[in-house]
Parts: structure tokens; C-alpha cells; sequence
């Protein structure tokens, strides 16, 4: 179920402001909030960025909010809002915590958002990691990653074409109940799996539609790529739903178009647009399908001018 361009490499951004993490925000984004996300958005969508992404968590522990933060919005109102705002970028959950909802639950928002946006949706889905959350929900931590697998699998139906979906695995079941309005993509959204570890790989290749790494570095990446398209092949044998290759993501590292007047941090990538797009080619090389990018900036007008000079003296040479 390929949602991007063949032969190309496209890119994506996660939106700054929605998640405050101190391992990735920039200062400026304290101050920030809706309006600056919404031009953001807009300039994402007519710059040619194929994806704009929210990611998910309901509630952090104290022992974690000095690292994470608490400012993590919600990302099917956050998405459903920026998809009345945009006209064609894609809306991408990088990643739903999917194993925290009923997979029902997660059908009715999602399939709706799909509907809303004229089917702009890509569910990005991950176990998670934060013990208290499902504990507070009521869900078992442990076994987080077997409950995900089977949730994928409900989600598959429940997002599927049919009004009255039907499944039945060892933990969720449902037949009879009509959901509507259904997806506008058919025969349904795409659904990508993030995660590095040797788990979330697999779970990629059996049951996703495409591949979310979460940060692997770059030496990192040929291994982790080789080893899904194994799993994937194998899966194909199985299940004819795995034939199309799996869309490969990768999250690049920092950028800055041009020589930066202040300090970025040795690991971002900077210079001239041509050695940046070098640079960027050797995802592609490798096998990568989409690259996530990440401009170090000072504030909303620094980001989009960034976004801006990346658009137009970048991304044309990521192919050639």
C-alpha cells in the first residue's frame, strides 16, 4: 500500500510546538502554540513536504517530565485541526500508542480524521515505553508488545472497507457493529510501525505497511533494512498482504540550510545546499523511501525560512 512517489526521496517533518520534549525542542516552542502550528502546517503543505507529524502520549510520569516535558498534544485533534488548514499534505501519527485504546476506539477517531482530510491520514503505530502510563489506563505494560501486534491486526479490519468489520483474536473481538463514516482511502489507510528495536522490526515487516525507525543512526540503518526485507519476504510467503515492499522511513540528523551565525550543534548538517543534499542521498542508497527532517531554529520565521531554502535548493537534488 505505497503512499509515496517510486524512485524518489520524499521528506516529511515532525511539527515543532505539539511535543516538548528537552532532548528535541527548541526554546522558543515554550512560548508557542496554535497559531504558530497551523503556519507551520501551511507551509509544509506548499512547500512539498509529503507528511506533517504528531506524536502520542496521554499523561508523563513526575520521574520523566524533567526529559519529556508534559506538553504532548493530542494527536487526532491536532492533526483534525492542521488537516482543516492544509489542502495536501499527508497527516501522520509518528507514533499513536496504539496498544493504550481499543482498537475500535482508535478506528472511529482515525477513520474519521481520514474522512475529514479527504484521505490524507498515515496511522503511524508504536508500543511505547512509559511503564505508568498503561498502568493508569489499566493496561499491562509487559505485555505491551503482543497487545500492539494484535492491535494492528483490528485495526486492519476495523479500517478496512466493510461498514460492519469483523475480527477475533485472543484479546479483542467484534462483529455486528457498523462504524461510519468508513476511511476515504481505500481499501485502507496506511499503516506504518515505528520502532528500532529487533521486535518493532519485525513487527514492520509482518504487519505494517511501512517502517518508522526511531533514530537509528546512519551505520545503523543498512543492518536494520537488510533484516526487514528478510522478515518481509518470509511474511509474503504467508500473507499475500505482505508482497508490496514496506515503505522505509528514516529520522535524518538536524539540519541547517547554509552557514549558521550561531551555535547548532556539532551533529547538525550544514553548508550549501548541494553538500547537504549529498549527504542526504546516502538514505536513499541505502534504501530509504522517506527521510524525516528537523531544522534547528530560533523561532517560527527562522523555521519556515529554513523549510523554505530547504524546498527549493535541497530537496530537487535528493534524486539526482
Amino acid at each position: 500500500m505505497r503512499v509515496l512517489p517510486e524512485g524518489r526521496l520524499s521528506y516529511g517533518i515532525q511539527l515543532p510546538v505539539q511535543s516538548q520534549s528537552t532532548m528535541f525542542a527548541e526554546p522558543w516552542e515554550a512560548r508557542a502554540g496554535p497559531a504558530d502550528l497551523v503556519e507551520i502546517a501551511r507551509a509544509a503543505d506548499r512547500l512539498g513536504f509529503a507528511y506533517i507529524a504528531v506524536c502520542d502520549h496521554v499523561a508523563i510520569p513526575r520521574r520523566l517530565a524533567a526529559a519529556m516535558g508534559t506538553v504532548w498534544y493530542d494527536p487526532v485533534a491536532t492533526l483534525a485541526y492542521l488537516a482543516a488548514a492544509t489542502e495536501r499534505v499527508r497527516l501522520l501519527s509518528h507514533v499513536a500508542v496504539a496498544a493504550l485504546r481499543h482498537p475500535l476506539l482508535t478506528a472511529k477517531q482515525y477513520a474519521t480524521l481520514d474522512r475529514l482530510s479527504g484521505g490524507r491520514l498515515i496511522l503511524g503505530v508504536g508500543a511505547g515505553h512509559v511503564r505508568e502510563e498503561f498502568e493508569a489506563l489499566g493496561v499491562d505494560f509487559a505485555a505491551r508488545g503482543a497487545l500492539l501486534d494484535e492491535t494492528i491486526d483490528a485495526l486492519k479490519a476495523a479500517l478496512g472497507p466493510e461498514e460492519f468489520p469483523a475480527f477475533r483474536g485472543e484479546r479483542f473481538a467484534f462483529a455486528g457493529l457498523g462504524q461510519a463514516p468508513r476511511p476515504a482511502q481505500v481499501p485502507r489507510p496506511p499503516l506504518w510501525v515505528g520502532g528500532s528495536s529487533a521486535a518493532a522490526v519485525r513487527r514492520a515487516a509482518e504487519r505494517g505497511d511501512g517502517w518508522l525507525p526511531q533514530g537509528d543512526p546512519r551505520d545503523r540503518l543498512p543492518g536494520q533494512i537488510a533484516r526487514l526485507r528478510e522478515l518481509r519476504e518470509r511474511a509474503a510467503r504467508r500473507d499475500p498482504g505482505c508482497a508490496e515492499p514496506a515503505e522505509i522511513g528514516a529520522i535524518a540528523e538536524p539540519l541547517y540550510v547554509g552557514a549558521p551565525g550561531w551555535e547548532v550543534g556539532r551533529r547538525t548538517l550544514t553548508g550549501r545546499p548541494d553538500r547537504l543534499a549529498e549527504s542526504l542521498r546516502a538514505y536513499a542508497a541505502m534504501g530509504v523511501d522517506q527521510i524525516q527532517v528537523r531544522f534547528r531554529c530560533r523561532g517560527r520565521a527562522e523555521l519556515i525560512d529554513q523549510m523554505a531554502a530547504f524546498a527549493a535548493e535541497v530537496a530537487p537534488h535528493l534524486d539526482d
